[in-house]
């Protein structure tokens, strides 16, 4: 994953930078089914590798495929990346250990959830396959609804050319 990301940065062929992501997005599906999260897993193949690779690959259609050389040296959206990156790792020091069976939120959370005898590794997994099932659906139904929304935007259709009046004349 880390060696897509290097190359995906690195290069300035559009098409190669949507198969990169794409490839990216397999890979992290792979991951989190290595992770037991399977619906999440399947909503980024679907999401991330599928529909966005389908909308990239139209939207570079219709520009250029080479990537336009900045005017400026981007310094500003880099210093802002690397605060944000800052923040996020400053938070993510307070948080418990991965896997940790004390912390917060295995002691009051997750015991209400697995004392329905639910037989699914991932808790995550648990609770939106048992107890969201309905929310799961209706979330699969709007991204569905957006995509094929989208895929209706994009489609081109050629029009005939009318040729002189309808009536003939």
């Amino acid at each position: 994953m880390a060696c897509s990301v290097w190359v995906l940065a690195r290069t300035p062929n559009l098409f190669a930078v949507v198969v990169l992501s794409g490839i990216y997005s397999f890979l992290m599906a792979t991951v989190l089914v290595a992770l037991d999260a399977v619906d999440v897993a399947m909503t980024e193949a679907a999401v991330g590798a599928g529909v966005s690779t389908v909308l990239l690959l139209g939207a570079l259609h219709l520009c250029k495929s080479e990537e336009a050389k900045p005017a400026h040296r981007p310094w500003l959206p880099l210093l802002l990346s690397v605060a944000t990156a800052a923040v996020l790792i400053y938070g993510a020091l307070g948080l418990p250990d991965f896997a940790d069976p004390n912390a917060p939120i295995h002691q009051h959370v997750v015991p209400r959830y697995l004392q329905n005898e639910i037989d699914v590794p991932n808790v995550v997994t648990a609770v939106l396959a048992s107890f969201r099932s309905y929310d799961t659906l209706g979330e699969t139904t709007v991204v569905f609804t957006a995509g094929a929304g989208i895929i209706a935007l994009l489609r081109r259709r050629k029009h005939p050319k009318s040729e002189g009046s309808s009536d003939g004349k």
